[in-house]
């Protein structure tokens, strides 16, 4: 029987609905796979309807209410450093309460309605409290009202080691993307390295053969993840054969280069490229003594993190 317009419209639609399911089916198992690499710290169900659910837990009951020891606050969910114990003060309003916070650690949302302002770990988007400006409790007229179960505390004999990496491995976007979920990184910057331009532009660098190249620098607690393992992460991340490209993108600025800011870093990081030339991978990554870092444009950070979704150029590959 000869098919209609309308009955050849209907089975066209029919195939257009079931390929963008499957189209959407792949995004999400995608996106499902990165989210068990993540390395975050297992929350109880309490811990989780705080941090996850954004719940709040009651006041006057939790354990930092009071505390008075001298140390660093910490993201529950991902261990970054949040608060230092000289910032906080009694404010008693039932909750910690602090004005001031490590530089970077904690992001301000404004809430849907308009009324209050959420904070969150800058690092992995758990929910901290709400911040609030203008009630003169101390000279920086700020509180941030933090429950106690979204933290955890470093005293000062046992606060992190932190220390600094920086690596380019194609579009910032991705690599970032995937050292913000490492254990043991406490913060994450992209910018430009390597070139003659000061204070580079993204336009400069993309279109003016500044000869940068898009990086990441990484701080990290040492006790929690080595150099050495960050340098592994690196080289699982990207096509570290590729000469300056990365996937899709082309150009001198996506080139694969390890910025080393001591003699043992660059130790390290040429004892891993000797590993993978026994193991008869092709390397084309340079290895480079770190010049000035400069700071990309605000809209370049935590990219994935405020877009949603998962780097076009960059995957995980187990090697090492």
């Amino acid at each position: 029987m000869m098919k209609t317009k309308a009955n050849s419209f209907f089975d066209f639609f029919k195939s257009f609905i079931m390929i963008s399911f499957l189209f959407i089916s792949m995004v999400s198992c995608s996106q499902n796979k990165v989210m068990e690499d993540v390395k975050f710290n297992t929350l109880t169900d309490a811990e989780a309807n705080v941090i996850i659910n954004k719940g709040t837990e009651r006041p006057f009951s939790g354990k930092y209410l009071n505390h008075q020891e001298e140390g660093t606050y910490t993201c529950k969910r991902c261990d970054a450093p949040l608060y230092r114990s000289d910032d906080k003060f009694e404010a008693d309003c039932g909750w910690p309460a602090f004005d001031d916070e490590i530089e970077g650690a904690v992001k301000h949302v404004p809430d849907a309605d308009g009324r209050r302002t959420e904070i969150v770990c800058a690092n992995c988007g758990a929910h901290l409290g709400h911040v609030f400006e203008g009630e003169r409790y101390t000279d920086k007229n700020v509180r941030h009202c933090v429950n106690s179960i979204s933290m955890n505390f470093i005293g000062k004999d046992e606060e992190v080691k932190q220390d600094t990496a920086i690596f380019a491995a194609g579009c910032f976007w991705g690599v970032e993307f995937y050292f913000q979920k490492a254990k043991g990184v406490l913060s994450t910057q992209v910018g430009y390295l390597g070139g003659k331009t000061q204070n580079p532009s993204y336009q400069e660098v993309s279109y003016e053969n500044t000869g940068h190249a898009e990086a990441l620098q990484v701080v990290f607690d040492a006790n929690k993840v080595s150099y050495e393992d960050l340098c592994k992460l690196f080289f699982e991340i990207h096509d570290f054969s590729q000469v300056n490209r990365q996937g899709p993108d082309v150009g001198e600025q996506y080139r694969s280069e390890i910025f080393y800011l001591n003699e043992e870093q660059k130790s390290t990081a040429l004892k891993i490229m000797e590993i993978l030339k026994q193991k008869n991978y092709k390397i084309a990554t340079k290895l480079t003594p770190a010049s000035t870092f400069w700071k990309a444009e605000e809209y370049h950070q935590d990219y994935y993190a405020k877009k949603g979704g998962i780097p076009y150029c960059h995957t995980r590959k187990k090697i090492f």
